[in-house]
């Protein structure tokens, strides 16, 4: 009897190992959760094994009254992982986002997956929660915010960004350290967007461009996007960081802090975060280290 009580035990204590492992891997805590009102969670979705979201962990203060706007992301380098951005895009959704990023959830270590990405998986993550929110069976049914969807990308993602940027459905548009390059011949990234300038035509949404400043290797790029840009409200903001942005700062820097007022002002029309863009100047240019430049905005 003793044997098969201490196997009992043994096959309880083993078996719960492997749930907390299982746990482990399917979902993750990213710093403390963020910043924002709604602790967030890393996962990964059973429905969904392409990509990696980022929400709050209790959804149960969504409903069809406090909608969670859908954020889509892609990656730099064409990563077919978010392993680059988690802080910065664990801290947006800390304040009542979904958020859907291209690529398999990231481990601790954060290596990076070699696998390329493709902007079609953008437009995938946008289709998904859309799903979701209609599905009854889904914990995100009536929770999400089907008419408040922003397209969004760093480098190579923001490339991506800007080829399914015509999307109907999408009401706001992130370029973060990327632009259409003035010689599309001059990217030999394998995966990378070949795109013209004409596809900025495409753009139908508020947009916001998010810089390096003059170290930044998309600067002349991206400004060059912003002076070609004439038909919709555009704003960029500069600070002189170089390439890799803020992004693995803790709660994913100054960029995370600018990206995020843009969402909530975009997105669940938050006047207040916009003034952070209205006004001359506006309120970003305020702030230590940034330089702005805004189009056919308040």
């Amino acid at each position: 009897m003793r044997i098969l009580n201490f196997l009992a035990s043994a096959f309880i204590f083993l078996a719960s190992i492997n749930s907390l492992w299982a746990q482990d891997v399917s979902s993750r805590t990213i710093e403390d959760g963020g910043t924002g009102k709604y602790p967030a969670l890393m996962l990964t979705e059973a429905s969904l094994p392409t990509h990696t979201v980022f929400r709050p962990k209790d959804i149960s203060a969504f409903s069809k009254k406090n909608k969670l706007p859908i954020i889509a992301w892609g990656n730099g380098a064409c990563y077919n992982s978010p392993w680059e951005h988690v802080n910065f895009l664990n801290e947006v959704a800390s304040h009542g986002f979904l958020v859907v990023a291209i690529g398999v959830m990231p481990k601790e270590s954060g290596e990076q997956v070699k696998d390329r990405s493709q902007s079609a998986q953008l437009t995938a993550a946008i289709d998904w929660a859309i799903a979701q929110n209609k599905d009854r069976n889904s914990p995100y049914y009536n929770k999400i915010d089907v008419s408040k969807i922003a397209v969004s990308g760093m480098s190579c993602g923001g490339l991506q960004t800007l080829e399914v940027a015509g999307d109907p459905r999408i009401t706001t548009t992130v370029v973060c350290n990327s632009g259409i390059f003035t010689n599309p011949a001059a990217s030999r990234m394998p995966g990378m967007p070949q795109l013209s300038k004409e596809q900025l035509k495409k753009i139908h949404t508020p947009t916001l461009y998010l810089l390096g400043g003059p170290s930044d290797i998309a600067y002349n790029n991206g400004m060059d996007d912003f002076k070609q840009i004439n038909h919709v409200p555009v704003f960029v903001g500069n600070m002189d960081v170089g390439h890799g942005g803020t992004y693995s700062q803790p709660h994913g820097g100054e960029f995370a802090r600018v990206a995020t007022a843009w969402y909530k002002w975009q997105l669940k029309a938050d006047k207040e975060a916009g003034k952070m863009f209205t006004g001359n100047p506006a309120g970003l240019a305020q702030s230590a280290g940034w330089t702005v430049e805004k189009k056919n905005m308040p």
